[in-house]
Protein backbone atom coordinates (compact mmCIF):
# COMPACT_ATOMS: atom_id res chain seq x y z
CA UNK A 1 0.00 0.00 0.00
CA UNK A 2 2.71 2.21 0.28
CA UNK A 3 2.83 3.69 -3.23
CA UNK A 4 -0.75 4.08 -3.22
CA UNK A 5 -0.51 6.04 0.06
CA UNK A 6 2.28 8.05 -1.19
CA UNK A 7 -0.10 9.04 -4.00
CA UNK A 8 -2.96 9.60 -1.85
CA UNK A 9 -1.10 11.67 0.29
CA UNK A 10 0.33 13.91 -2.65
CA UNK A 11 -3.33 14.00 -3.55
CA UNK A 12 -4.37 15.60 -0.39
CA UNK A 13 -1.46 18.19 -0.22
CA UNK A 14 -2.58 19.55 -4.09
CA UNK A 15 -5.96 19.96 -2.72
CA UNK A 16 -5.29 21.20 0.55
CA UNK A 17 -8.21 18.80 1.86
CA UNK A 18 -9.16 15.68 2.64
CA UNK A 19 -12.66 16.20 0.99
CA UNK A 20 -10.60 17.44 -2.38
CA UNK A 21 -8.36 14.36 -2.55
CA UNK A 22 -11.15 11.84 -2.49
CA UNK A 23 -13.14 13.34 -5.18
CA UNK A 24 -10.20 13.40 -7.53
CA UNK A 25 -9.41 10.01 -6.19
CA UNK A 26 -13.21 8.30 -6.37
CA UNK A 27 -12.01 7.37 -2.81
CA UNK A 28 -14.16 8.48 0.64
CA UNK A 29 -12.97 10.96 2.84
CA UNK A 30 -12.51 8.77 5.71
CA UNK A 31 -10.61 6.17 3.81
CA UNK A 32 -8.42 9.07 2.57
CA UNK A 33 -7.76 10.40 6.03
CA UNK A 34 -7.17 6.80 7.47
CA UNK A 35 -4.37 5.99 4.77
CA UNK A 36 -2.68 9.50 5.57
CA UNK A 37 -2.48 9.04 9.45
CA UNK A 38 -1.32 5.08 8.24
CA UNK A 39 1.87 6.83 6.28
CA UNK A 40 3.08 9.05 9.28
CA UNK A 41 2.63 6.17 11.59
CA UNK A 42 4.86 4.34 9.47
CA UNK A 43 6.87 7.39 8.94
CA UNK A 44 6.94 8.43 12.28
CA UNK A 45 6.73 12.52 11.50
CA UNK A 46 3.82 14.41 10.96
CA UNK A 47 2.96 15.21 7.40
CA UNK A 48 0.30 17.26 7.55
CA UNK A 49 -1.58 19.65 9.96
CA UNK A 50 -5.24 19.54 10.03
CA UNK A 51 -7.83 22.57 10.34
CA UNK A 52 -11.73 22.77 10.65
CA UNK A 53 -10.66 24.67 7.05
CA UNK A 54 -7.89 22.90 5.30
CA UNK A 55 -4.70 20.83 5.66
CA UNK A 56 -1.23 22.88 5.61
CA UNK A 57 1.74 21.31 5.07
CA UNK A 58 4.39 21.22 7.76
CA UNK A 59 7.97 21.22 6.66
CA UNK A 60 9.63 17.48 6.97
CA UNK A 61 5.85 17.30 5.00
CA UNK A 62 6.84 19.35 2.19
CA UNK A 63 10.12 17.78 1.80
CA UNK A 64 8.75 14.40 1.74
CA UNK A 65 6.04 15.45 -0.59
CA UNK A 66 8.81 17.19 -3.00
CA UNK A 67 10.43 13.62 -2.93
CA UNK A 68 7.64 11.67 -3.47
CA UNK A 69 6.27 13.61 -6.55
CA UNK A 70 9.80 12.56 -7.82
CA UNK A 71 9.19 8.70 -6.93
CA UNK A 72 5.75 8.54 -8.11
CA UNK A 73 7.01 10.07 -11.54
CA UNK A 74 10.12 7.44 -11.40
CA UNK A 75 7.45 4.80 -10.79
CA UNK A 76 4.82 5.68 -13.84
CA UNK A 77 7.95 5.99 -16.12
CA UNK A 78 9.50 2.78 -15.56
CA UNK A 79 5.76 1.16 -15.34
CA UNK A 80 5.49 2.77 -18.94
CA UNK A 81 9.34 0.86 -19.83
CA UNK A 82 7.99 -2.14 -19.00
CA UNK A 83 4.47 -1.63 -20.63
CA UNK A 84 6.16 -0.88 -23.90
CA UNK A 85 8.47 -3.57 -24.18
CA UNK A 86 6.20 -6.24 -22.72
CA UNK A 87 3.27 -5.53 -24.49
CA UNK A 88 1.41 -9.27 -24.70
CA UNK A 89 -1.29 -9.00 -21.51
CA UNK A 90 -0.72 -10.96 -19.06
CA UNK A 91 -0.99 -11.79 -15.22
CA UNK A 92 -3.81 -11.86 -12.97
CA UNK A 93 -6.79 -8.87 -13.41
CA UNK A 94 -9.03 -8.04 -10.45
CA UNK A 95 -12.07 -6.73 -11.74
CA UNK A 96 -15.53 -5.52 -10.09
CA UNK A 97 -18.72 -5.51 -11.52
CA UNK A 98 -22.46 -5.15 -10.53
CA UNK A 99 -24.03 -8.57 -10.10
CA UNK A 100 -27.13 -8.46 -12.64
CA UNK A 101 -25.00 -7.48 -15.12
CA UNK A 102 -21.68 -9.87 -14.30
CA UNK A 103 -23.96 -12.81 -14.61
CA UNK A 104 -26.14 -11.65 -17.36
CA UNK A 105 -23.22 -10.24 -19.84
CA UNK A 106 -19.58 -10.36 -18.17
CA UNK A 107 -20.40 -14.41 -17.46
CA UNK A 108 -21.57 -14.88 -21.42
CA UNK A 109 -18.06 -13.66 -22.47
CA UNK A 110 -15.44 -14.65 -19.97
CA UNK A 111 -14.83 -17.95 -22.02
CA UNK A 112 -14.01 -16.07 -24.97
CA UNK A 113 -11.67 -13.66 -23.30
CA UNK A 114 -9.48 -16.39 -21.50
CA UNK A 115 -9.72 -18.40 -24.64
CA UNK A 116 -7.97 -14.86 -26.63
CA UNK A 117 -5.60 -14.02 -23.78
CA UNK A 118 -4.26 -17.29 -22.31
CA UNK A 119 -1.72 -15.66 -20.21
CA UNK A 120 -4.31 -13.68 -18.29
CA UNK A 121 -6.55 -14.48 -15.05
CA UNK A 122 -9.24 -13.02 -14.05
CA UNK A 123 -10.78 -12.73 -10.56
CA UNK A 124 -13.92 -11.26 -10.81
CA UNK A 125 -16.07 -10.23 -8.22
CA UNK A 126 -19.97 -9.06 -8.69
CA UNK A 127 -21.34 -6.47 -6.11
CA UNK A 128 -24.04 -3.67 -6.51
CA UNK A 129 -22.28 -1.34 -4.13
CA UNK A 130 -19.62 0.98 -5.21
CA UNK A 131 -16.16 -0.35 -4.91
CA UNK A 132 -13.17 1.66 -3.64
CA UNK A 133 -10.92 0.55 -6.62
CA UNK A 134 -7.82 1.47 -5.11
CA UNK A 135 -8.30 0.89 -1.25
CA UNK A 136 -9.66 -2.54 -2.20
CA UNK A 137 -7.07 -3.28 -4.58
CA UNK A 138 -9.43 -3.94 -7.53
CA UNK A 139 -7.39 -3.05 -11.19
CA UNK A 140 -10.46 -2.17 -12.54
CA UNK A 141 -14.32 -2.01 -12.40
CA UNK A 142 -17.16 -1.61 -14.66
CA UNK A 143 -19.72 1.06 -13.62
CA UNK A 144 -23.69 1.60 -14.84
CA UNK A 145 -25.62 5.16 -15.35
CA UNK A 146 -24.04 8.72 -14.79
CA UNK A 147 -20.81 8.88 -14.00
CA UNK A 148 -20.11 11.19 -10.89
CA UNK A 149 -16.48 13.44 -11.62
CA UNK A 150 -13.03 11.21 -10.20
CA UNK A 151 -9.63 11.28 -11.22
CA UNK A 152 -10.49 7.54 -12.42
CA UNK A 153 -10.34 7.14 -16.23
CA UNK A 154 -13.82 6.19 -17.96
CA UNK A 155 -14.40 4.74 -21.33
CA UNK A 156 -17.91 3.78 -21.96
CA UNK A 157 -18.25 0.00 -23.22
CA UNK A 158 -22.18 0.59 -24.43
CA UNK A 159 -25.25 2.64 -24.37
CA UNK A 160 -27.76 2.15 -21.09
CA UNK A 161 -31.23 2.99 -20.11
CA UNK A 162 -33.71 2.52 -17.23
CA UNK A 163 -37.30 1.81 -17.67
CA UNK A 164 -39.91 1.93 -15.31
CA UNK A 165 -42.43 -0.32 -15.74
CA UNK A 166 -45.01 -3.01 -13.96
CA UNK A 167 -47.02 -6.23 -14.95
CA UNK A 168 -50.58 -6.03 -16.36
CA UNK A 169 -51.89 -7.66 -13.29
CA UNK A 170 -50.78 -4.62 -11.08
CA UNK A 171 -52.10 -2.07 -13.84
CA UNK A 172 -55.61 -3.75 -13.98
CA UNK A 173 -56.13 -3.51 -9.89
CA UNK A 174 -53.97 -0.25 -9.34
CA UNK A 175 -54.09 2.10 -12.81
CA UNK A 176 -51.47 3.14 -14.62
CA UNK A 177 -49.01 6.17 -13.48
CA UNK A 178 -49.52 9.44 -15.87
CA UNK A 179 -47.00 11.40 -14.36
CA UNK A 180 -43.76 11.14 -12.14
CA UNK A 181 -45.93 12.35 -9.35
CA UNK A 182 -48.66 9.52 -9.48
CA UNK A 183 -46.04 7.14 -8.13
CA UNK A 184 -46.39 8.12 -5.22
CA UNK A 185 -50.18 6.93 -4.80
CA UNK A 186 -48.33 3.23 -5.88
CA UNK A 187 -46.31 0.55 -4.36
CA UNK A 188 -42.86 1.29 -5.99
CA UNK A 189 -40.20 -1.81 -5.89
CA UNK A 190 -37.29 -0.09 -5.05
CA UNK A 191 -33.80 -1.03 -6.12
CA UNK A 192 -30.62 0.46 -4.67
CA UNK A 193 -29.36 1.26 -1.32
CA UNK A 194 -29.58 4.72 0.89
CA UNK A 195 -32.67 6.04 3.41
CA UNK A 196 -34.33 7.27 0.73
CA UNK A 197 -34.93 6.83 -3.11
CA UNK A 198 -35.58 9.17 -6.08
CA UNK A 199 -36.41 7.71 -9.64
CA UNK A 200 -34.86 10.04 -12.20
CA UNK A 201 -37.16 11.36 -14.72
CA UNK A 202 -37.17 14.17 -18.38
CA UNK A 203 -39.36 15.62 -20.19
CA UNK A 204 -38.44 17.61 -23.08
CA UNK A 205 -34.78 17.80 -21.95
CA UNK A 206 -35.55 19.00 -18.49
CA UNK A 207 -34.56 16.21 -15.65
CA UNK A 208 -36.62 15.75 -12.45
CA UNK A 209 -36.17 13.50 -9.78
CA UNK A 210 -39.49 12.20 -7.85
CA UNK A 211 -39.26 10.68 -4.34
CA UNK A 212 -40.48 6.82 -4.37
CA UNK A 213 -41.78 4.28 -1.43
CA UNK A 214 -42.69 0.94 -0.99
CA UNK A 215 -42.93 -2.35 0.94
CA UNK A 216 -39.82 -3.88 -0.74
CA UNK A 217 -36.14 -2.57 -1.52
CA UNK A 218 -33.28 -4.77 -2.69
CA UNK A 219 -30.01 -4.49 -3.85
CA UNK A 220 -30.39 -6.75 -6.95
CA UNK A 221 -32.39 -5.97 -9.60
CA UNK A 222 -33.65 -9.41 -10.93
CA UNK A 223 -35.55 -9.74 -7.38
CA UNK A 224 -37.10 -6.39 -8.06
CA UNK A 225 -38.10 -8.09 -11.67
CA UNK A 226 -39.22 -11.19 -10.10
CA UNK A 227 -41.58 -9.07 -7.68
CA UNK A 228 -42.56 -6.87 -10.69
CA UNK A 229 -43.79 -9.40 -12.45
CA UNK A 230 -45.61 -11.27 -9.32
CA UNK A 231 -47.70 -7.81 -9.81
CA UNK A 232 -46.28 -6.37 -6.32
CA UNK A 233 -45.59 -2.72 -7.98
CA UNK A 234 -43.88 -0.46 -10.50
CA UNK A 235 -40.27 -0.51 -10.48
CA UNK A 236 -37.47 1.16 -12.00
CA UNK A 237 -34.50 -1.06 -13.65
CA UNK A 238 -32.11 -1.18 -16.33
CA UNK A 239 -33.45 -2.56 -19.78
CA UNK A 240 -30.65 -5.88 -19.78
CA UNK A 241 -32.76 -6.70 -16.81
CA UNK A 242 -36.26 -6.19 -18.00
CA UNK A 243 -36.22 -6.56 -21.43
CA UNK A 244 -36.75 -10.14 -21.68
CA UNK A 245 -39.88 -9.45 -19.78
CA UNK A 246 -41.21 -6.41 -21.72
CA UNK A 247 -40.91 -8.33 -24.93
CA UNK A 248 -43.00 -11.47 -23.31
CA UNK A 249 -45.32 -8.70 -22.36
CA UNK A 250 -44.75 -9.72 -18.37
CA UNK A 251 -44.13 -6.36 -18.14
CA UNK A 252 -44.69 -3.41 -19.26
CA UNK A 253 -43.42 0.16 -19.57
CA UNK A 254 -44.77 3.38 -17.77
CA UNK A 255 -44.44 6.91 -17.96
CA UNK A 256 -42.99 6.39 -21.75
CA UNK A 257 -43.47 10.28 -22.06
CA UNK A 258 -40.88 11.27 -18.94
CA UNK A 259 -38.07 8.67 -20.09
CA UNK A 260 -35.67 8.65 -17.53
CA UNK A 261 -31.86 10.08 -18.72
CA UNK A 262 -30.04 7.63 -20.66
CA UNK A 263 -26.45 6.88 -19.39
CA UNK A 264 -23.96 4.72 -20.07
CA UNK A 265 -21.78 1.24 -19.30
CA UNK A 266 -18.46 2.06 -18.40
CA UNK A 267 -14.78 0.68 -17.30
CA UNK A 268 -13.21 2.74 -14.77
CA UNK A 269 -9.68 2.25 -13.75
CA UNK A 270 -7.06 4.23 -11.80
CA UNK A 271 -5.12 6.35 -14.13
CA UNK A 272 -2.15 3.96 -12.64
CA UNK A 273 -3.37 1.35 -14.29
CA UNK A 274 -3.52 2.73 -17.72
CA UNK A 275 -0.47 1.45 -19.07
CA UNK A 276 -1.62 -2.11 -17.84
CA UNK A 277 -2.00 -3.93 -21.19
CA UNK A 278 -4.13 -6.45 -19.13
CA UNK A 279 -6.67 -3.90 -18.01
CA UNK A 280 -6.11 -2.08 -21.67
CA UNK A 281 -6.88 -5.45 -23.20
CA UNK A 282 -10.18 -6.54 -21.03
CA UNK A 283 -11.53 -3.27 -21.83
CA UNK A 284 -10.89 -3.23 -25.70
CA UNK A 285 -12.67 -6.26 -25.58
CA UNK A 286 -15.96 -5.19 -23.55
CA UNK A 287 -16.04 -2.30 -25.90
CA UNK A 288 -15.86 -4.80 -28.47
CA UNK A 289 -18.55 -6.91 -27.81
CA UNK A 290 -20.93 -4.61 -26.48
CA UNK A 291 -20.60 -1.11 -27.78
CA UNK A 292 -22.12 -2.29 -31.43
CA UNK A 293 -25.28 -3.02 -29.62
CA UNK A 294 -28.11 -0.82 -29.12
CA UNK A 295 -27.14 -0.86 -25.35
CA UNK A 296 -27.37 -3.39 -22.50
Amino acid sequence: MQLEDMRIFVAAVDAASFTGAATRLGLSKQFVSKRVMALEEQLGARLLVRTTRQLSVTPVGRDYYDRVVRILADVEDAERIVASQNAKPRGALRVTAPMSFGTMHLGPVMPEFLHRYDEVGLEIDLNDRTVDLIGEGYDMGVRIGVLTDSSLIARRIAPFEMVACASPTYLAQRGAPETPSDLADHQCLLYGHGKSVEWPFSLHGRARSVPVSGRLRVNNGEIARDAAIAGLGVTMLPTFIVQGALTSGKLIKVLEAFEPPKGGVFAVYPQHRQSSPAVRAFVDFLVERFAPEDGV
